[in-house]
């Protein structure tokens, strides 16, 4: 995998989360690899029982990428972008929520 991002085109964007940062699983070798490449790649994490929102609640992955949801959408219009999505199914209906409401702003 990491072979496959060094030598990636494109902009992958990680969003991890997990329930506490020691579950962080290559948090080091993605971190070197943003280090090496800042303009190549993008890393967001949420630590459900160590980082919390603005309003004090618990950190999600969700939560997380809500934060970029604008974004997230506008790359998401374009035919070069692909996703690919592993994790608990219960993270499923809070990340299908924003970009429903992206996509009905947009008239989508």
């Amino acid at each position: 995998m990491f072979i496959v991002l060094m030598s990636f085109n494109g902009l992958p964007w990680l969003f991890l989360g997990v329930p506490t940062s020691s579950s962080l699983l290559y948090k080091e070798e993605f971190e070197k690899m943003k280090e090496k490449n800042p303009d190549n790649i993008r890393l967001d994490f949420a630590v459900s029982r160590e980082q919390t929102t603005d309003k004090g609640e618990k950190m999600y992955i969700q939560t997380r990428m809500a934060e970029f949801a604008k974004e997230l959408w506008e790359l998401l219009k374009r035919d070069n972008t692909f996703v690919y999505m592993c994790g608990l199914k219960g993270m499923e209906k809070g990340i299908d929520d924003i970009m429903v409401s992206l996509a009905a702003a947009d008239g989508e």
